[in-house]
């Protein structure tokens, strides 16, 4: 973001002032650009020396009734209190195996939870320990921005060619209309599986939300080209694609992103490779296309872990991937001789995932230890039946 100071730097940037005020982090909000930025009850401070007893007191007391899940990039001071670690897929599974469990405490973000809530049963109580961890990924494709997009396509005529294919990583809204409308849900680890289903369903995919994963998958696993692919944008009328357009793709992209991945670049590969001799370049599929090309492996979250721990000692890798989980992995691997870098010089938290932090989670499990359930996510009977159905033709593929 630019900041103008002046009328004389404003007219010379040819750019206007927004007629918002910024907002300070942490003390002040927008309730309507912001989802759930106010957590009922008072958390604890973050300075309380108690803080680790009172969440292993909390969660000793709930004995079985909680379960809580811990996400990857989640920070090691709430990874330390998750009964299971993995990916958002991964982890709202081991929710549904887990029926005995009357609590399901999701330290991760707002998707995964709703995942997670559509996967259990009616009487588990999926809890988001703070509501204003989002994923801005997610919030790139709205229910009303998908169904414009599905117009578009119809007044084109190609909707009925169309099968949509939704990252795991979107709205139970998004998974819905997936489901409504033929398609199936992907994890990064089986893109491929679901877009090759996909195109034995229809001649063209339209793939949500993340372009990335959508072109990186289509192009270097399914060996389609760049031109096979066109982005729709949904801040463009018709998305900024003609009839034409539309009708000579096979992927429609969504003009989604990571905001993490989204940031590595071919400049940081080249550095990297110029600082550290021999270094193995290990990305995630979220990354720019360029940035994929470059790299010497690249894979989900999952993967990374295992490519790592069955790399050799003394190995060098540089990851582009999410910073918590990279600090996790040097410092778990610094045993075995292996050198473990960020990918990118500035380093980059998941803002929103960090937005999990150990006085949200105490408060979380206290409130569940004293019988108030706080912070649930629910999704709707009708939506929740149409995004089960596409997560179970993902499940369904060989």
């Amino acid at each position: 973001m630019r900041v103008v100071t002046t009328a004389q730097s404003r007219q010379d940037l040819d750019v206007q002032p927004t007629p918002l005020a910024l907002l300070l982090l942490g003390r002040e909000a927008d309730p309507k650009s912001e989802r759930g930025v106010e957590c009922p009850g008072d958390l604890p401070a973050p300075s309380d020396p108690d803080l680790v007893e009172r969440a292993r007191a909390a969660k000793e007391k709930l004995g079985d009734k909680v379960f809580v899940l811990g996400h990857h990039y989640q920070r090691d001071e709430v990874i330390q209190f998750a009964d299971v670690t993995g990916d958002s897929f991964k982890l709202a599974r081991d929710a549904a195996a887990r029926p005995d469990a009357e609590y399901i405490v999701f330290c991760g973000v707002h998707f995964m939870a709703e995942s997670a809530d559509i996967l259990t049963t009616d009487d588990q109580k999926v809890v988001l320990p703070d509501l204003a961890a989002g994923c801005s990924m997610a919030d790139m494709a709205t229910a009303e921005q998908v169904a414009e997009c599905w117009d578009v396509l119809t007044d084109a005529g190609v909707a009925e060619q169309v099968v949509p294919v939704s990252y795991m990583n979107s709205s139970a809204d998004i998974k819905a209309f997936t489901g409504k409308h033929g398609g199936t849900i992907c994890t990064s680890s089986n893109a491929k599986r679901a877009l090759e289903w996909a195109f034995e369903q229809g001649e063209k995919v339209l793939f949500l939300p993340d372009q990335h994963l959508g072109r990186n998958t289509a192009v270097r696993d399914m060996g389609m080209s760049l031109d096979d692919c066109v982005v729709y944008n949904p801040h463009k009328p018709n998305g900024g694609l003609t009839p034409e357009q539309l009708r000579a793709a096979k992927m429609i992209l969504w003009r989604g992103h990571c905001s993490v991945h989204g940031r590595f670049s071919l400049e940081s590969v080249e550095d990297v490779r110029a600082r550290i001799p021999d270094v193995n370049v290990l990305v995630h599929p979220e990354c720019k296309h360029e940035v994929v090309a470059a790299a010497d492996h690249v894979g989900s979250t999952e993967l990374i872990i295992k490519t790592l721990e069955a790399a050799p000692a003394g190995s060098k890798w540089a990851i582009g991937t999410e910073l918590n989980l990279v600090r996790r992995l040097a410092n778990r691997f610094a045993a075995e001789d292996k050198e473990i870098v960020f990918l990118d010089k500035t380093v980059c938290f998941c803002s929103t995932m960090n937005r999990i932090d150990l006085p949200h989670l105490v408060w979380a499990l206290e409130s569940l230890a004293d019988g108030k359930v706080v912070n649930r996510i629910e999704v709707d009977k009708e939506t929740e039946d149409f995004a089960k159905l596409a997560l179970e033709r993902m499940l369904a593929l060989p």
